[in-house]
């Protein structure tokens, strides 16, 4: 187990949190639609990963509360990029799918921020990508513990 408190492993996760964050903040400016904010568009990635939702299950998934989930939706709606449904057994909820607009907008998206990354690659030589390839899926589940 690494020892968090000091050393090369308290710099390591240092390093690991500003890189992070740099690059999260270089990708959020790789948008297709300008007239959403980031959490709209999180929403939307959260409902294309999992499928479709009820407004509180989103707003656990987005760790917001559920009246802003609910603004956020209604947002989403009046933009054409969601639907809300009748849930099939509770008849006091919705249920909230995404569109084929939203749908297309999310492909665009992942094509504009691959194509950024796959620039910001070719920089790497052959060893620090493997490292990066060998990385990704680590990444992946610290994106979601």
């Amino acid at each position: 187990m690494p020892d968090l408190s000091h050393g090369d492993d308290a710099a390591a996760v240092n390093a690991l949190r500003s890189a992070v964050m740099r690059l999260s903040r270089r990708l959020k400016h790789q948008r297709v639609d300008e007239s959403l904010s980031p959490t709209e568009m999180s929403v939307l990635g959260t409902l294309a990963r999992c499928g479709r939702a009820t407004p509180g299950e989103l707003a656990r998934k987005e760790h917001v509360q559920p009246p802003s989930m609910t603004r956020i939706v209604a947002l989403l709606e009046a933009k054409g990029l969601v639907r809300l449904e009748p849930h099939p057994d509770d008849r006091r909820q919705k249920v909230v799918t995404q569109t084929e607009r939203a749908e297309a907008m999310l492909e665009e998206s992942r094509r504009k921020r691959n194509a950024f990354l796959a620039s910001l690659v070719e920089e790497l030589d052959e060893d620090e990508w493997a490292v990066l390839r060998a990385a990704a899926p680590v990444l992946e589940k610290l994106a979601h513990v």
